[in-house]
C-alpha cells in the first residue's frame, strides 16, 4: 500500500479545524515517535524509515511499528508504508536495539485526527503541532496503489482545496529534518 499524502503549513488553523469538524468528529492524540537507523545511516541513505510510534488518546495507549520504503512520487514524497500494531513498545525497542538499529531522533506530535470519506476514498486528515516547531501542519492521506497514485493525489489536492489549503501552502519538509535543524540551531 502506498500512502498518497500531502502535507501543508496551515495559516488559518481555526478555519481548517472548523471545516474538518464539519466532516466528522476529530480525536485528539499525542504521538511519541522514535525513528531508527543503522549506525552507518543505511536506511536514510536509501530513503527508508523505521519508526516506533506510541499514541496516547482518550481511548488509551497503543503502539505501532512502521516501515516506509523509498518515495515513489517525487512531487509529494509519497511512500509505500507497512505498519502493524505492537503489543509492547518497550519490547519492540529492545528487539530493534538487539538487531543493531539505533534511535536517531525522538519527538512528539500533538495531533487531531479526522477519518472520513471524500471523493469515493477513505481519507485521514491530521492537524499537527510539533512543540519544537513553529506553526501548524495538515497531513491528508489516502491509501493508493502505484497504478492509481496520480489519481489519489489529485483527490487529496481537491479535498485540501475544499479545506482552504492551496498549492502554495504544500511542503515536503520532514518533521525529522525540521526537528534536527531546530535542535542543532
Amino acid at each position: 500500500m502506498i500512502e498518497a499524502e500531502l502535507k501543508a503549513r496551515v495559516h488559518a488553523p481555526e478555519v481548517v479545524l472548523r471545516r474538518l469538524d464539519e466532516r466528522g468528529a476529530g480525536r485528539a492524540e499525542v504521538y511519541q515517535d522514535t525513528y531508527y537507523d543503522t549506525p552507518d545511516g543505511m536506511l536514510d541513505a536509501k530513503d527508508q524509515e523505521l519508526r516506533v510510534r506510541t499514541v496516547h488518546g482518550v481511548d488509551g495507549t497503543r503502539s505501532v511499528l512502521t516501515y516506509k520504503g523509498a518515495e515513489v512520487d517525487e512531487a509529494s514524497g509519497s511512500k509505500p508504508e507497512h505498519e502493524t500494531r505492537v503489543e509492547d513498545a518497550a519490547e519492540v525497542h529492545a528487539i530493534l536495539h538487539g538487531l543493531g538499529y539505533v534511535p536517531v531522533i525522538r519527538f512528539e506530535k500533538q495531533c487531531r485526527n479526522y477519518a472520513f470519506e471524500a471523493r469515493g476514498r477513505q481519507m485521514l486528515a491530521t492537524l499537527v503541532r510539533v512543540p519544537e516547531l513553529d506553526g501548524t501542519f495538515l497531513e491528508l492521506e489516502t491509501p493508493a496503489t502505484e497504478s492509481d497514485l496520480t489519481a489519489a493525489l489529485g483527490e487529496v489536492r481537491a479535498v485540501l482545496a475544499e479545506l482552504g489549503i492551496g498549492a502554495e501552502s504544500l511542503t515536503r519538509e520532514l518533521y525529522t529534518d525540521a526537528v534536527r535543524a531546530r535542535r542543532a540551531g
